[in-house]
């Protein structure tokens, strides 16, 4: 008898609860029933999953198998969930994956527009840094991607536009005096938090700066808390900054042309759903400032 999705359910319930009894409890269904199945699924495999009859501790295969049990129905549940989002869509799905500074910054305006016009087609958002926006495009997960992306095969790659790098501080902090004449050198001593999109950043005077930094956050809320909270200073693109932020300012840089690059990247347009082109229409359609 093969492998069934059932089987791993079953062995994943009672190898978390650790009782068939709560397992059964859990699922709907009798404890015999539960010890059937896991029978079937330890005579496919060849050995004991449990070390005793209680089901309370698992053999080495057993936590073998459970971590693959999962990450399996982890991945298969997401695909139900995306097919019953998509069946209720009626019209469609279109699934982003974007910066938070992109969703933030310029998406409102797109997706107001596009679901005055398209108001059955269902929008899936999700905002993360651009090592996470490749990962979801790469794993089907994501049909429109924003963010710094590497060319792909199989993939489109458009620049959106390209966002310049300052300095990012207390609205109070000392930087600001002479802002206007505000360089890389001027950063020395100071407390440099890091921040992913700090590897961007080719600019020899910036190298030894980041060197000394002793903090790397990758969450953008929370590294702007900390530099709120004056534990530190930053490097950000501009638009990472919303408008609307009353404690902290962005200090351009005088002679850097440090700056990150925004890519629009999707599969061919030939191969995107109907009401995924016309997401991309209106997304194209939107000028960045």
């Amino acid at each position: 008898m093969p492998i069934k999705i059932d089987m791993l359910r079953v062995f994943r319930a009672v190898a978390e609860t650790g009782s068939l009894a709560h397992a059964a409890e859990q699922l709907g269904r009798t404890p015999s029933a539960l010890s059937m199945t896991l029978k079937q699924l330890e005579d496919h495999i060849g050995t004991a999953l449990f070390e005793t009859q209680r089901k309370s501790h698992l053999t080495p295969m057993g936590r073998h198998v459970l971590s693959e049990a999962q990450a399996e129905l982890a991945h298969f549940d997401e695909t139900v969930l995306r097919i019953e989002k998509l069946a209720k869509a009626k019209s469609g799905l279109v699934r982003l994956a974007v910066t938070p500074s992109f969703a933030q910054a310029f998406l409102p305006p797109v997706l107001k527009r596009f679901h005055a016009a398209h108001p059955d087609i269902l929008i899936e958002l999700r905002d993360m840094d651009s090592a996470a926006v490749l990962h979801e495009l790469n794993n089907d997960l994501a049909d429109v991607a924003v963010a710094t992306l590497p060319e792909r095969p199989g993939f489109q790659r458009t620049l959106l536009f390209s966002d310049v790098f300052g300095v990012v501080c207390p609205r109070d902090h000392h930087l600001q005096t002479d802002w206007d004449k505000l360089t890389w050198a001027d950063l020395e001593g100071e407390n440099l938090i890091a921040n992913g999109l700090c590897q961007q950043i080719q600019a020899p005077a910036f190298a030894p700066l980041l060197a000394q930094s002793r903090m790397m956050v990758h969450n953008t809320a929370s590294l702007l808390a900390l530099v709120r909270n004056g534990q530190g200073i930053t490097v950000l693109p501009k638009l990472v900054l919303s408008p609307t932020e009353a404690d902290l300012v962005f200090l351009p840089l005088r002679g850097s042309n440090a700056q990150r690059q925004v890519h629009l990247m999707h599969r061919p347009v030939s191969a995107l759903m109907p009401h995924v082109r016309a997401f991309l229409s209106f997304l194209k359609d939107e000028q960045v400032t």
